[in-house]
């Protein structure tokens, strides 16, 4: 199955179908800047659910939200490594989350203590050490672990669900026009904001066809005996090269045959251009907005007054908290 990243997929007069392109490129500015400033699990949810609604009811499939699962998992998995050897049985006693739940996997050297005191799990027991002491250093997972690996996972699918919902949604052209407007205050310096917006619109454009021509490449080569998945990294790195080196001579080939294209059709990016389409506000365009404004206000209250020392939120919410 073709990826459905970056690629626009023609469909019915949904509302999203029907939504200004400017909104929407600042609902998904919106949703990546405040998915990654929310500080708790549940505001996550609700930014994330919406976003997983609105696909199904627009895009009508289910596999793809299944198919966009991979990469965060993927990064999740190397985060959740990296703080399996970073989040060592002290660092969760300093932090104080959760320190009980500290599992051992193995252990370590030996580390003086260097601040007054520290309690954190030792041996599976919880211990109270004094400056000076001397502990033996262990590897594991406990729930600070767990918390930091999971609020990645949510934030990047997050970011990829509300990018594709953006480009399949929207029109090359559209999402061009609409990045011109949104960026059309810089013409004050002196910026090419026209040239800019066509630079991203292309951009945005080859991703799903480099993404085909890699699986093209990849096939091909697989044909010839590549294997691609077994080996150890040496030999992963030499048949990734195979893929590699053909996806970049692909690349440039591509990028002179569309810059021909335009040049053979008198594109100058320096002319002014007129606009067959204008982008016009609609009642449904108003309506979303204040949607997000009042989600936006939500989510702001909860970060500057966050539930504890006379917050209003309850103490089940705030105990979901990202740390």
């Amino acid at each position: 199955m073709k990826s459905v990243f970056g690629r626009y997929i023609p469909g019915d007069n949904s509302f999203m179908y029907r939504l200004d392109p400017r909104i929407k490129i600042l609902i998904a500015i919106f949703y990546i800047v405040f998915v990654f400033i929310s500080q708790y699990f549940i505001d996550m949810v609700i930014l994330l659910a919406p976003l997983i609604i609105v696909y199904l009811f627009t895009i009508k499939k289910v596999r793809p939200l299944i198919s966009m699962l991979k990469f965060p998992i993927f990064v999740s998995l190397v985060i959740l490594l990296v703080n399996i050897y970073s989040l060592t049985n002290y660092q969760v006693g300093i932090k104080g989350y959760y320190p009980t739940s500290f599992i051992k996997f193995f252990q370590g050297s030996e580390q003086k203590i260097n601040i007054d005191s520290a309690t954190f799990m030792i041996n599976g027991a919880l211990t109270t050490l004094k400056r000076g002491s001397t502990y033996r250093v262990e590897y594991g997972i406990s729930m600070l672990t767990l918390n930091k690996t999971l609020s990645l996972f949510l934030r990047v699918y997050t970011m990829i669900l509300s990018t594709t919902i953006l480009t399949n949604t929207t029109r090359p052209i559209l999402l061009t026009k609409a990045l011109e407007d949104l960026m059309w205050p810089l013409k004050f310096l002196f910026v090419p904001v026209h040239i800019i917006a066509m630079i991203i619109s292309i951009a945005l454009r080859f991703i799903p066809t480099l993404l085909d021509e890699a699986q093209r490449i990849m096939k091909a080569q697989s044909s010839r005996g590549v294997d691609f998945k077994n080996g150890n990294i040496k030999e992963k790195v030499v048949a990734f090269t195979t893929l590699i080196i053909p996806l970049f001579i692909s690349s440039f080939a591509k990028a002179e045959d569309l810059s021909n294209a335009m040049e053979t059709r008198g594109y100058d990016p320096y002319e002014k251009r007129t606009k067959y389409r204008q982008l016009k506000l609609k009642w449904l365009d108003l309506f979303v907005v204040l949607f997000i404004l009042s989600l936006m206000a939500f989510l702001i209250v909860n970060i500057v007054n966050p539930g504890i020392n006379g917050g209003y939120l309850p103490s089940w919410y705030t105990l979901l908290k990202v740390v």
